[in-house]
């Protein structure tokens, strides 16, 4: 293994620029993330279930008391969408990861629940339109995409909403944003998250901070390979979340922090869940 090589892959790249490698396709990496998703204790890959059904709780009192068709983008294995669906709404779940969808969609059957499971990146989704009374995006997901990918998925939510339909998602807010910051760390072992071979894995963050971005990047080296796997998310205050989705006839903007409880700077003050209507 060239040394040269390493250096080059570690280094800060320019903003947005993609990563080698996808995380969710990967279909070793993907069973370890649905455990962790189904671990209910941690929040990583989603929040504790304590505090999904809180959050629930909290969504479905900004919202009208009555049946509801939502759309879950970004779903995982439906932690969400079961308990929505308990309640007695109409639910769809989208998520871009094969075994998160398939054991979704195993749980729905096993536990009689009528929800539309779809396999399929949110970017590349086309749904009917005026559809919905409700999209959810919870957990910064929308901080993870890039300026163009965030005017797709605007374009794509505001057709699929009805007219005066509920738009509520996370992120990360501009509060302090080099608190957010990881160090550097690296791991060496035979088996763990990335491969179920040796490995080593250097993981660092980068600051872009005139663009209120943060990058989260994972280098995996083995014997054979560099594979590089870069996280953008950007940090956002309630005025950029109000001229981003003005844009697409979002109108009536609501914001609320400390809604999630505090543990570190990925939760508590730090989220902002925006709740705005589809003014068609």
């Amino acid at each position: 293994m060239n040394i040269n090589n390493i250096i080059k892959a570690s280094a800060k790249p320019k903003i947005f620029e993609k990563g080698t490698s996808v995380m969710w396709t990967d279909e070793y990496i993907s069973k370890q993330l649905l455990d962790v998703h189904l671990n209910k204790d941690l929040d990583l890959a989603s929040r504790k279930h304590d505090t999904i059904s809180k959050t629930i709780e909290w969504i479905l009192n900004k919202v009208e008391n009555k049946t509801l068709k939502i759309l879950d983008l970004g779903c995982g294995p439906g932690l969400y969408t079961e308990i929505l669906a308990k309640r007695g709404h109409i639910i769809t779940g989208v998520d871009f990861s094969k075994n998160s969808i398939k054991y979704a969609k195993q749980k729905a059957k096993e536990k009689k629940l009528d929800i539309e499971y779809i396999n399929k990146n949110y970017l590349n989704l086309k749904l009917e339109e005026n559809k919905y009374d409700l999209v959810i995006m919870i957990f910064t997901d929308f901080g993870v995409l890039n300026p163009t990918e965030r005017e797709g998925l605007l374009s794509m939510i505001h057709k699929t909403l009805k007219s005066g339909g509920i738009f509520i998602f996370d992120v990360l807010n501009d509060k302090n944003p080099k608190a957010k910051l990881s160090p550097k760390n690296w791991e060496v072992t035979k088996k763990g998250f990335w491969k179920d071979k040796p490995y080593l894995a250097a993981s660092e963050s980068f600051l872009f901070e005139d663009e209120k971005v943060v990058l989260y990047q994972h280098i995996v080296i083995d014997d054979d390979d560099i594979e590089i796997y870069r996280f953008w998310t950007s940090l956002f205050s309630n005025s950029d979340l109000e001229n981003i989705l003005s844009k697409y006839s979002f109108r009536n903007f609501r914001f609320f922090d400390n809604i999630i409880p505090a543990n570190n700077n990925w939760d508590g003050e730090n989220v902002t869940f925006c709740v705005t209507k589809n003014n068609k």
